[in-house]
C-alpha cells in the first residue's frame, strides 16, 4: 500500500488516513489505488468491527481528483484517441464508495478539513460524519465542467432532499461546519483540535458495540430509502430476526436485566 494512504487495525477498529497533506490529500492514481485497497481490506478483515476515514493535516480531508495529475493524464489520453481517463470513476471512486457504503461494518468519516468532489462523496459513505468547526464542503463537480461521481448523485439529495442537492450540484460553493450539520452533512461539529480524538471515540465506540445490529441498520437504512413502505416492513422483518437471533441480542437482554454494561462479541 502506497505510503499516501495509511492503513492500521487497533482493538477492532481500522484506521484509514489520507496522507497526502501537502496536496491537500488530493487523488492521484496512487492515492486513489491505495485507498481502494485499504477499504476493501477493512471490509474483508474479520477483526475489523469499524473503520474511521480521516485525512492528514489541517486543511484538506481531500480536495477531490488530483488535477495537476490529470491535465498530463488528458493529453496523454488525447493522444491515444481518448477514452481512458475517465475510467478512474469505475475503476476507483466506484469500488471504494461501494465498499464504504456497502460493508457490514459502520464507517465513520473524520473531516478535519476542505472535503470536494469525490472527497465529499467519500464523506457522504460514511455512516457517520465528524466535522471540524473549520471544515468546509463542495461538489466541484460543475466548476470544472463535470458531472457527479463517487456516489454524489446518490447520497446527496439522500442527505440534504433533491431540491437542495441540485443547488449545490449546479451553483458549487463552500458549506462551511456550521451550515453542514443544519443540512445533515455533519453528524457532529467539534473544534478543530479534538476532530481527531473525536472521531475516534465515536468509531471506538461503535467498534465496542453490536455490530450485528449495526450491520442491519446500514442494510436498512440503504433499503428504505429507495423502497416501499410494504417492502420495507418485509426487509424490516428480516432483518430484525437475524439481529434477534445473534449472540449479542442475548447479551444485550441478560446485560439489561442485571443492570450492567454488555460486552458485545459482534456476532
Amino acid at each position: 500500500m502506497a505510503d499516501t494512504v495509511l492503513y492500521e487495525v487497533s482493538d477492532g477498529l481500522a484506521t484509514i488516513t489520507l496522507n497526502r497533506p501537502e496536496a491537500m490529500n488530493a487523488l492521484d492514481v496512487a492515492t486513489k489505488v491505495a485507498l481502494r485497497e485499504a477499504v476493501r481490506s477493512a471490509a474483508d478483515d474479520g477483526a475489523v468491527r469499524a473503520v474511521l476515514l480521516t485525512a492528514a493535516g489541517e486543511r484538506a480531508f481531500c480536495v477531490g481528483q488530483d488535477l495537476k495529475e490529470h491535465i498530463g493524464l488528458l493529453a496523454a489520453d488525447r493522444e491515444a484517441g481518448g477514452g481512458q481517463t475517465m475510467s478512474t470513476v469505475r475503476e476507483h471512486y466506484n469500488p471504494v464508495v461501494r465498499t464504504l457504503a456497502r460493508m457490514p461494518k459502520p464507517v465513520v468519516a473524520g473531516v478535519n478539513g476542505v472535503a470536494a468532489g469525490a472527497g465529499f462523496g467519500f464523506a457522504l459513505a460514511a455512516d457517520y460524519r465528524v466535522v471540524a468547526d473549520t471544515a468546509s464542503f463542495n461538489t466541484s463537480f460543475a466548476g470544472v465542467a463535470l458531472t457527479a461521481d463517487s456516489g454524489i448523485s446518490w447520497t446527496l439529495p439522500k442527505v440534504v432532499g433533491p431540491g437542495r442537492a441540485a443547488d449545490l450540484l449546479l451553483f458549487p460553493r463552500g458549506i462551511k461546519a456550521q451550515e453542514a450539520y443544519e443540512l445533515g452533512i455533519a453528524n457532529r461539529v467539534v473544534p478543530a483540535a479534538e476532530l481527531r480524538a473525536e472521531a475516534e471515540s465515536v468509531a471506538r465506540a461503535l467498534a465496542e458495540g453490536p455490530t450485528v445490529a449495526y450491520a442491519a441498520l446500514k442494510e436498512s437504512l440503504a433499503y428504505g430509502f429507495s423502497h416501499s413502505l410494504e417492502e420495507t416492513l418485509e426487509k424490516e422483518d428480516e432483518l430484525q430476526s437475524r439481529a434477534g437471533a445473534s449472540e449479542d441480542h442475548a447479551i444485550a437482554v441478560q446485560a439489561f436485566v442485571e443492570k450492567r454494561k454488555p460486552t458485545y462479541l459482534g456476532r
